[in-house]
């Protein structure tokens, strides 16, 4: 079934009596039980303004027009949603929605925040067929509930979107990357938090390991400002070694191929994204007898590939984080919760979907 508009969503959820499989574009993988209903049919731009740095658009609005408008004003998505495509060999187009569903961000999320960090408005139909408006075009809530934040990342179980209104940023100039060859995994992991805690607005670090280790540090802005900082960054380490990648092109090659974890493209095996402390990470990459590990995020975020089947929350044991499944099978694709915290989200779920059809048991 696809949807068309507001109200033909609104009337499709109401009347439904089974479980419903909710898609986007169907770039992210996400297969549960049910009649697919697709919500690509609410698509376009309803509002942008570019002084204001806000964007209004339906939820099946294609990620890419919305990336042309912005950038034919010089501005961008903050975030850097990554494009699950090629990892996971899915089709289609990604949209707003789907990314709003997942709170998708990437590398500069370490610097700026999460896409839940930059929605300012939600419009969605629960799962009894109501149309709930939440936020507003200014980053204010005063209604009890921050819907919006609760949206953002929900994957389509609490609420279907129909439309998402965001803050934008100017797109900066240039880039530069400060790269450091040949760091073990626990002194990478130290050389990004000092990076990151420069005062040089770091707004990149990962790190690959390998035959020859990689350890990348970004600078954005003016021109002249990333020359300078990237330059202030590398003498931070002045007994490794060090160099300044500075074709912005080039930059911005190796950081989309990074948000896109391209190092795993086309590779065997189940794909995993562990989420924890930066200083914890070496030595959680040391319990995972992974085939292929990368950092980014300074540490906080460790992606994974593994044999196919691997339980790889068996071998991490107890830690302070979550493991996510993002590509494979044969396990729960989101960290089980807590007793405590589940007892929190069923209870959301009974009054967001008290039927139980949207995604059901996608997150638990």
């Amino acid at each position: 079934m696809r949807a068309e508009t507001e109200a033909d969503l609104a009337e499709l959820i109401a009347g439904a009596d089974g479980p419903l499989c909710l898609r986007g574009g169907g770039t992210r993988g996400a297969e549960v039980n049910g009649e697919v209903v697709e919500t690509g049919g609410l698509s376009g731009i309803t509002l942008y303004e570019p002084g204001s740095l806000t964007l209004v658009a339906r939820a099946g609005t294609p990620l890419a027009e919305i990336e042309a408008a912005l950038e034919a004003e010089g501005q961008r998505l903050p975030f850097e949603p990554m494009d699950h495509r090629d990892l996971l060999g899915t089709k289609g187009e990604p949209t707003i929605g789907g990314v709003v569903a997942a709170n998708v961000s990437g590398p500069r999320r370490v610097a700026v925040g999460a896409c839940r960090d930059f929605m300012l408005g939600v419009r969605f139909v629960d799962g009894a067929g109501q149309v709930i408006k939440n936020g507003g075009r200014v980053m204010k809530n005063v209604t009890g509930y921050d819907l919006v934040k609760l949206m953002t990342g929900s994957w389509g179980t609490l609420g279907v979107l129909t439309e998402v209104s965001l803050k934008v940023l100017p797109r900066p100039e240039t880039a530069a990357s400060v790269v450091i060859e040949g760091l073990e995994d626990g002194d990478a992991v130290g050389a990004m938090a000092r990076a990151l805690g420069s005062p040089f607005e770091v707004s990149g670090a990962a790190h690959l390991p390998g035959e020859l280790p990689v350890t990348m540090l970004r600078i954005e802005g003016f021109a002249g400002s990333v020359a300078y900082r990237a330059k202030r960054v590398a003498e931070l380490f002045p007994d490794m070694a060090v160099r300044i990648e500075e074709d912005g092109a080039r930059v911005a090659d190796i950081w989309r191929e990074i948000r896109d974890v391209a190092p795993f493209h086309g590779a065997p095996g189940d794909v995993w994204r562990v989420s924890c402390t930066p200083s914890d990470a070496p030595e959680l990459a040391g319990r995972m007898q992974a085939d292929a590990v990368f950092y980014d995020w300074g540490g906080g975020l460790i992606w994974v590939r593994v044999p196919k089947g691997t339980d790889l929350r068996a071998r991490l044991g107890a830690f302070d984080g979550h493991a996510t499944l993002v590509r494979g099978s044969g396990q729960p694709k989101f960290q089980p919760e807590t007793p405590e915290i589940a007892a929190l989200s069923n209870g959301l779920r009974a009054r967001f979907d008290p039927k139980g059809i949207l995604n059901a048991g996608l997150m638990g």
